[in-house]
C-alpha cells in the first residue's frame, strides 16, 4: 500500500479548490483519483482541461475505450470509476465485462472501437495495417483515430496515477476479470 495520501481541499491551490469545488457540484464528490493531482498545483487543471477537450468520440465511446483500456493497464481505480459511468451512459453489466475484455458482442462498430483501444494500448500504438483496415470499415474516421489515440492518452494518465500511488478507490469496486 502507498503512502500518497489524497490531499483535502485545504491542502491543495487556490485554483484546485475552484476544481474540487466544481466537481462537488457536478458529481457530488471529489473522486481521489482527481484530488491526488492536487499535490501538483498544475496537474488537475490541466487534466481536466484535457479531459474536457472536445472530441470526434461520443460520451459511450469514450466509455469504451475508458473500460478496455483501464483493463488493459490493470488500472483497479479506473476499471470501478468507469464501470459505475458505463452504467450510467447505459450499459449493463454484461456489456462492461465484455468492453473490459476489448469485445461487444452486441455492435460491430463498438467491438471494433474496443479492440483496436486494447491493441493501441497493449503495443505502445504497433497495431499494423490490418486493425487500421478494420477501424476504418467498421465506418470510423481518421479524425476518429487520432481522437482514440488522444482519449487513450487521458485513460492512461489516471491509469498510471493509481497504479503507482495506490490511492483509495472510492467507487464500488469492479469485478475481477
Amino acid at each position: 500500500m502507498s503512502n500518497f495520501n489524497v490531499p483535502t481541499r485545504d491542502e491543495v491551490s487556490k485554483n484546485d479548490q475552484a476544481i474540487f469545488d466544481n466537481l462537488e457540484k457536478s458529481i457530488g464528490f471529489v473522486p481521489n483519483i482527481y484530488a491526488s493531482m492536487g499535490h501538483s498545483k498544475n496537474a488537475l487543471g490541466s487534466y481536466m482541461k484535457f479531459l474536457g477537450a472536445a472530441t470526434s468520440l461520443n460520451n459511450k465511446e469514450k466509455e469504451v475505450v475508458n473500460l478496455a483500456v483501464s483493463q488493459i493497464n490493470g488500472c483497479r481505480y479506473c476499471q470501478a470509476a468507469h464501470t459505475a459511468t458505463g452504467k450510467m451512459n447505459g450499459f449493463t453489466d454484461d456489456q462492461i465485462i465484455e468492453l473490459r475484455k476489448g469485445e461487444a458482442s452486441w455492435d460491430n462498430k463498438t467491438n471494433v472501437l474496443a479492440q483496436t483501444a486494447q491493441r493501441i494500448a497493449a503495443t505502445n500504438g504497433q497495431i499494423g495495417a490490418d486493425s487500421l483496415s478494420a477501424f476504418h470499415a467498421a465506418g470510423y474516421t481518421k479524425e476518429n483515430l487520432v481522437d482514440l489515440i488522444i482519449a487513450i492518452g487521458i485513460i492512461t494518465v489516471t491509469n498510471l496515477l493509481h497504479n503507482v500511488t495506490e490511492v483509495p478507490i472510492d467507487f464500488p469496486l469492479a469485478v475481477e476479470l
